[in-house]
């Protein structure tokens, strides 16, 4: 299971990277995924086949941090909605920074921390 999510991880790192390599990085915390996605992703592979109690201490840590950091990619992503012209249309919601990528970061991170303790 743990595996799965490590291979999720890397997954939405490449989505990650696509979307603010678009807007080239315009904002020092689209750098947050684009960092923490393949990291996660690297210590859970590794964790799926070396079950260090380090490395699980090291994931809990992690995985705490990018369920918060989840949080505020969530909330930057409709502050940038609502910075557009005409603010918090229909439109924008469509055209704009998808809302449902930071909060699938946040909700990956705590699946995988019940993974982790859940053996």
């Amino acid at each position: 299971m743990v595996l799965a999510f490590g291979l999720l991880f890397l997954v939405l790192f490449v989505q990650v990277t696509l979307f603010h390599y678009r807007q080239n990085f315009r904002h020092w915390s689209m750098w947050i995924p684009v960092i923490a996605t393949p990291l996660f992703g690297l210590c859970l592979l590794v964790f799926s086949f070396c079950k260090a109690a380090w490395l699980s201490s090291l994931l809990s840590v992690l995985l705490s941090v990018g369920i918060a950091a989840g949080a505020f990619g969530t909330y930057k992503h409709v502050h940038g909605v609502g910075k557009r012209v005409d603010g918090f249309k229909l439109r924008n919601f469509m055209v704009g920074p998808p809302l449902t990528l930071p909060a699938m970061i946040s909700a990956v991170s705590l699946l995988a921390l019940f993974a982790l303790y859940w053996r």
